[in-house]
């Protein structure tokens, strides 16, 4: 997918947890997971905001455009 999520990179530069950022956001852990690992086709704008909020970062801190698309994409 084109769209790369640096959830993991924001966290860890904020050293918060999943546990605690999914408190805060007031999502679960198994969602926060699907975001984090780039699994997610789409994010709630709600979210998004919730996540920046809890962050302190704006949303390009989170999400990223490359042409580049994986390989395994290209086989579907």
């Amino acid at each position: 997918m084109p769209i790369i999520v640096n959830l993991d990179v924001v966290m860890a530069q904020r050293k918060i947890s999943a546990t605690q950022l999914a408190d805060q956001v007031g999502i679960t852990l198994a969602n926060l997971s699907i975001l984090k690992n780039n699994k997610a086709k789409a994010v709630r704008f709600s979210t998004l905001e919730a996540l920046c909020r809890a962050l302190h970062c704006q949303p390009a801190d989170l999400l990223a455009y490359t042409e580049n698309t994986d390989q395994q994409e290209e086989i579907q």
